[in-house]
């Protein structure tokens, strides 16, 4: 059973800029459109680990051992960090060609999958935020929070697809002046830099 205030909640929750998003909406800026479909992809894949983490309990591990949830946190951390540094070392512009395009449409997808499945924090979002609408008068407590995943997951890629589209008709803009791609990817480099940070200092809830 769907009730009306999951859906009003997890829209909520997806339209509200995160990593996820930042890493899209750059991709739809420096790479295109088309880029930005896999880089929403690969966030939304990203979520079935702690989507199923959640729904077999294993999420709880996180929730109450320190030294887990530190080592996931911090390998997390130190990936963020890792996408800010590569970003801010890029001194020239952007533009690619189709071929080298195609080429990195793995890489990206790949690179948005790990940005989620390294941060502990979702595992344990999903533990809180799934079984609040799960009704007692379900037959399967379980299959019924798969399907309230499940639709989470399709709104949120609907979500990252609408943000990498919008930010990918700038594209052109962006990538045609080597002044303001360079400035553009300082931005998100210290953008991502900043969410690693966040991501280092936050604490199991």
């Amino acid at each position: 059973m769907v009730s009306l205030e999951f859906l009003i909640t997890s829209l909520i929750v997806v339209l509200i800029p995160g990593t996820g998003v930042l890493y899209t909406v750059a991709t739809g800026l420096f790479v295109g459109k088309r880029a930005s479909l896999f880089a929403a992809l690969g966030c939304t894949i990203g979520i079935v680990p702690s989507l199923l983490a959640s729904i077999l309990g294993l999420a709880a591990i996180f929730h109450t051992s320190a030294v887990a949830f530190q080592i996931v946190k911090f390998v997390g951390v130190a990936y963020l960090l890792y996408l800010a540094w590569s970003m801010w070392r890029s001194s020239s512009s952007l533009a690619l060609d189709q071929k080298e395009k195609e080429a990195k449409y793995s890489v990206i997808a790949m690179k948005g999958f790990l940005i989620n499945i390294l941060n502990p924090k979702l595992s344990i979002f999903f533990l809180a935020f799934l079984p609040q609408f799960v009704s007692p008068e379900v037959s399967s407590p379980l299959m019924n929070m798969f399907v309230l995943g499940l639709i989470f997951m399709l709104m949120t890629f609907a979500v990252f697809v609408i943000y990498g589209f919008l930010a990918g008709r700038f594209s052109e803009f962006v990538v045609g002046s080597e002044k303001i791609s360079q400035m553009m990817q300082k931005l998100f480099a210290g953008s991502f830099a900043l969410l690693g940070m966040k991501l280092a200092f936050s604490e199991r809830s």
